[in-house]
């Protein structure tokens, strides 16, 4: 019997490839997907996408009441604007969300030990370090502590692309063939991707990085 694995799988680039990483281990994913209120729900079609052409267990999970409590994100307030730029710039931290995957990771765990699976695989990355604190190894380290004595089953918090950047794991995903027309980045829900919120740049620099051109339509490529 193939291993389960809970997937918190946004839509994104990055979760893309970490879904698709634990399906080229040979594991049985269970996706698990997080409306918390964000104004690129567009991501959150994307995935019912993807797991419906997959056929692999998904479900949507509609939080966003949490936003009675924790504000003042981009993100999450249509009347912020989302900044633009690169992730290095200070401006970016307008678009954290508080506590966001302590929340989600936490639910995801909860799923994982009803289901029997051991490990929620979640797509932290290196590029992310800099500007939100819940996505730095520290915060893993001290997540899996906490998972590992929370439940009498122990539970692993798994970070593939921990230590990559967007660039390593577009590479990656090239490498397994993935089709990156499938997934949605921008932090704008638009019909077209901005092409310059952070989450755009990034996704852009990598795609050049790796030399082939991004699938998806932007604003400002057309």
């Amino acid at each position: 019997m193939q291993k389960k694995v809970v997937v918190i799988y946004s839509g994104g680039m990055d979760s893309y490839t970490v879904l698709h990483k634990a399906i080229e281990e040979g594991l049985t994913p269970y996706a698990l997907t997080f409306d918390y209120g964000q104004r690129h729900i567009k991501e959150i079609d994307v995935a019912r996408s993807v797991c419906a052409e997959l056929d692999i267990h998904h479900k949507v999970i509609d939080i966003s009441a949490i936003n009675q409590l924790i504000g003042g994100s981009s993100l999450t307030d249509s009347s912020i604007d989302v900044a633009l730029g690169h992730y290095k710039n200070e401006n970016m931290k307008s678009t954290v969300v508080p506590n966001r995957n302590m929340i989600l990771l936490s639910l995801a765990i909860g799923y994982a030990v009803s289901i029997g699976a051991e490990q929620v695989y979640y797509g932290a990355h290196s590029g992310d370090h800099e500007i939100y604190p819940d996505c730095r190894p520290i915060f893993v380290e001290k997540m899996n502590e906490v998972a590992a004595v929370a439940n009498y089953e122990s539970t692993e918090i798994y970070s593939p692309y921990l230590n990559s950047d967007k660039i390593g794991i577009l590479k990656d995903g090239i490498r397994m063939g993935l089709d990156y027309g499938k997934t949605w980045t921008c932090y704008n829900g638009r019909e077209k991707a901005c092409g310059e919120c952070g989450s755009c740049v990034e996704r852009l620099e990598a795609f050049e990085k790796n030399g082939i051109t991004d699938p998806v339509p932007y604003e400002t490529l057309s």
